[in-house]
């Protein structure tokens, strides 16, 4: 072993990402104690045992794994960040809530905790309530959107989606019998009710996690072998970013600020669940924020506290929908409306109004483009003449990973597989490598694209005639609209973005395949 020296402590450093550890020295030792005490015993060589430690000046600890093992022992300084990356690895999330009974015989047989109807049952509540802690913790820390908790046949899954992909997460083993109390905890802190296991139930919760303050939305389905459910975090401590931080394209960045400054009409931004539409909305509301406009918002859920601009919390239970709080909010003499979501005819036809009669209206839709909110509107029962009439732009965006700036690297378009629309006057693209600092997925946060329509004469005129998005897309081109797919190949040719995410988030049209 080609050993490296810390000066400040007279000890080996070991990098425990390139060095393999024998998992069944892991289990000589309580979870609780490997991960409290931050160490990792990774090797044994003629009888000594070596091990990476955090805190050289715990000095007690070597003395403490001597007596537990009987060997002779050698430490090696090594990355706290590491050794914690490299018991969750192979330890599982959760393991720290078990203490001992992690490596003892389980108390409780999974037939009787199936049967589970709650925590107390259990007589366990301390671990599956530090269980659940725990998850958050770790998801938060790894930067996930969404806990997904799935029951499969003869085993519990734990997903995270981290930018916008899923991700299998290592457990510790014991958890899956403690499944139904997991769910069981997430319903009480949910305010469900822990008896209903029929039906699929939504709720909504509160965590406080060191300083940061994270609402949880909770979405319980009855799947054949459990219940599954679905955790959904949101950060209240992130910033509202300005406009300039969206990194919209220059051309499109002058128009959007053109259509959010009208003094009336409709502005929608489209795409789906989780594709920074509600991100891009507050943008847009702190940038035409003013003392002398009154601006209130509709939401479900409010996610972020905005200063100065009055915000009201859906609540359907009591009546309290979008469209009716859109008709009480109209009397309270608003400049600027926001309506989180247009879903159904009622709400659609409510935003209609508010903008013909002189309001500016902010809301989002489902579609897969741009073009493609005109029909939409229309398909909910809103007349075509009133969306050609008040509709003044969409805006429609996806979430592409961003490539480390680490790792990636550069390869010359001719040596990579690229489709047929890929513009000839790119010559070189950047690839995903993988490295320590992205977890060697070669992806490091994500960059927005946009495709921005712009109603003019020409697009409206088009729209009056025929509700077809390809031919209200032939004239916004013509007019100069970039579409999603030629904005991803425009940051594929930065060096923000892979050729990959492109084609995973859009699809080719019909004028970029001529």
């Amino acid at each position: 072993m080609n050993e490296v020296y810390d000066s400040r402590y007279g000890m080996p450093f070991i990098d425990l990402t390139a060095t393999d550890i024998a998992d069944e020295l892991l289990g000589l030792f309580p979870p609780s104690q490997l991960n409290d005490r931050g160490f990792v015993p990774f090797a044994v060589e003629n009888g000594e045992l070596f091990v990476a430690i955090a805190n050289p000046h715990d000095l007690d600890l070597p003395t403490e794994i001597k007596l537990r093992t009987g060997k002779k022992i050698r430490t090696f300084l090594a990355d706290p960040k590491e050794i914690a990356k490299a018991l969750k690895q192979r330890l599982g999330v959760g393991s720290t809530a078990f203490g001992d009974a992690a490596v003892a015989d389980d108390p409780f047989q999974s037939e009787d905790l199936e049967d589970s109807s709650g925590i107390d049952d259990l007589g366990e509540q301390r671990i599956v309530s530090k269980l659940v802690d725990e998850l958050l913790i770790d998801a938060l820390q790894m930067g996930a959107s969404d806990i997904h908790l799935e029951c499969e046949e003869d085993h519990f899954q734990i997903r995270y989606r981290v930018d916008g992909l899923l991700r299998h997460v290592s457990t510790s083993p014991n958890i899956s019998q403690y499944r139904s109390a997991i769910v069981s905890r997430i319903k009480i802190l949910s305010k469900l009710n822990i008896a209903e296991r029929r039906l699929p139930q939504d709720g909504r919760f509160k965590s406080v996690i060191g300083t940061r303050e994270t609402d949880v939305r909770v979405s319980v389905i009855p799947m054949l072998h459990g219940e599954n459910v679905v955790m959904r975090l949101l950060d209240r401590g992130r910033k509202v970013l300005g406009i300039e931080e969206l990194e919209i394209p220059e051309f499109e960045e002058k128009k959007f600020l053109d259509l959010i400054r009208s003094p009336n009409g409709m502005v929608l931004i489209t795409g789906p669940t989780g594709s920074g539409k509600t991100t891009t909305l507050y943008s847009a509301l702190n940038a035409i924020k003013d003392s002398r406009i009154k601006i209130v918002t509709i939401e479900d859920p409010v996610e972020y506290s905005l200063p100065g601009i009055h915000q009201i919390q859906v609540h359907e239970k009591i009546g309290r929908t979008f469209a009716k709080g859109l008709r009480s909010v109209l009397r309270h003499d608003p400049d600027v409306v926001l309506v989180g979501e247009i879903r159904d005819h009622e709400t659609a036809q409510s935003a209609v109004q508010a903008s013909l009669t002189g309001h500016l209206v902010f809301s989002t839709l489902h579609t897969n483009d741009a073009c493609g909110a005109l029909p939409r509107l229309v398909d909910m029962g809103v007349e075509p003449y009133l969306v050609a009439g008040t509709l003044s732009g969409v805006m429609a965006q996806r979430l592409a990973r961003r490539l480390c700036p680490s790792c990636k690297t550069p390869k010359s378009v001719s040596a990579l597989d690229t489709p047929e629309d890929f513009p000839a006057s790119i010559a070189q693209a950047w690839v995903a490598t993988g490295c320590r600092q992205c977890q060697q997925t070669g992806y490091a946060g994500r960059l927005p694209i946009f495709e921005l329509l712009v109603l003019d004469q020409q697009v409206t005129r088009i729209a009056l005639t025929t509700l077809d998005p390809n031919a209200i897309r032939d004239q916004a081109v013509s007019n100069g609209m970039r579409t999603l797919r030629q904005s991803g190949w425009a940051a594929v040719s930065e060096g923000k973005t892979t050729i990959e995410e492109v084609l995973r988030l859009t699809t080719i049209s019909n004028e970029e395949s001529e």
